[in-house]
């Protein structure tokens, strides 16, 4: 079983704040600017420079990032957003979002080093913003992602991405969302509970998934195409290009069952671009949530790393 989340004393570290950003056109006919919600966790350090930017999976939220945050809040300032149709944002996805919120933090602290943490998805925006030497990202960690998706996870993915379930109650949601993510290794129940209960909202007196269920139509349209093994392999050669561009020190992550980060994929991307060095973990798939201490570790020494 997973442990409970390191730093335990810190329980009294202030909460996170929703803050939003407007990042582009109208997200409806009130003619509102589309926002982009992000959580801010302040440092306890009022002299620290030091921003960590926390990117989620697919389908997930920024509140996935509750235990490393806190776990960090010492040194460093966290900031986990929710991506477009997710949690708190509004919908109509933009790639150009992320840069966005990067330019607000360099507004908010000009002098700030800015390391990027990103699970899944949120690593593939990580590498590509990395690979742009005037965004300046600090320190880069890739948890469980690579230039090489392997087509089974993404068959795995498609099996429940994009479904619209509604639940009886609260505990039968997070059952829900548990059984769907096995590949995150053993959770305790209060565990489950806090990483599922952001992710859900009541609705008519039953409960939801909070995301735009047309965040699959892609993943659906490439496992649709004639040849989706093909149709993944065509974007390979344009991530390498991003990951071979990379400068800054970077951190990969692997579950050690993972279906989505290949052994073979990590060796490659040791021997190339940023050669980063690879932490496993025992017991998880895709990917490692970054609740168990051995995993907030991992990114704690790297980020704190002189």
């Amino acid at each position: 079983m997973i442990g409970e989340p390191i730093f335990t004393s810190l329980t009294a570290m202030p909460d996170p704040l929703l803050q939003r950003l407007a990042v582009g056109l109208p997200a409806s006919s009130s003619g509102s600017p589309r926002q982009l919600a992000w959580w801010d966790w302040p440092c306890a350090d009022p002299d620290s420079r030091q921003v960590v930017v926390c990117a989620h999976g697919l389908s997930r939220q920024g509140r996935d990032f509750d235990a490393l945050a806190r776990a960090l809040q010492p040194r460093c300032r966290v900031v986990a957003f929710d991506a477009a149709g997710r949690g708190h944002s509004d919908r109509l996805a933009d790639a150009a979002d992320a840069a966005l919120l990067l330019s607000e933090l360099r507004r908010q602290q000009h002098d700030a080093r800015i390391d990027w943490v990103g699970t899944s998805m949120g690593g593939l925006i990580g590498m590509a913003l990395a690979a742009q030497p005037a965004l300046a990202i600090g320190r880069l960690v890739l948890n469980d992602v690579g230039p090489i998706i392997q087509l089974e996870a993404l068959q795995r993915i498609g099996t429940y991405l994009g479904q619209a379930p509604s639940f009886d109650s609260e505990q039968q949601a997070v059952d829900y969302l548990a059984s769907i993510s096995q590949g995150f290794g053993p959770h305790s129940p209060d565990q489950w509970r806090a990483l599922s209960l952001p992710m859900l909202r009541e609705r008519d007196g039953r409960w939801h998934l909070h995301y735009d269920p047309a965040l699959a139509q892609p993943v659906k349209s490439l496992l649709q195409s004639p040849n989706p093994e093909e149709a993944v392999r065509q974007g390979e050669a344009a991530l390498w290009q991003l990951f071979d561009a990379i400068r800054c020190p970077t951190l990969l992550l692997r579950g050690a069952q993972s279906d989505l980060l290949s052994e073979a994929t990590v060796a490659q991307m040791q021997s190339r671009g940023p050669r980063p060095s690879c932490v496993r973990f025992d017991g998880v798939g895709h990917a490692p949530t970054l609740v168990a201490d051995d995993q907030i570790a991992a990114v704690r020494d790297f980020l704190w790393a002189a």
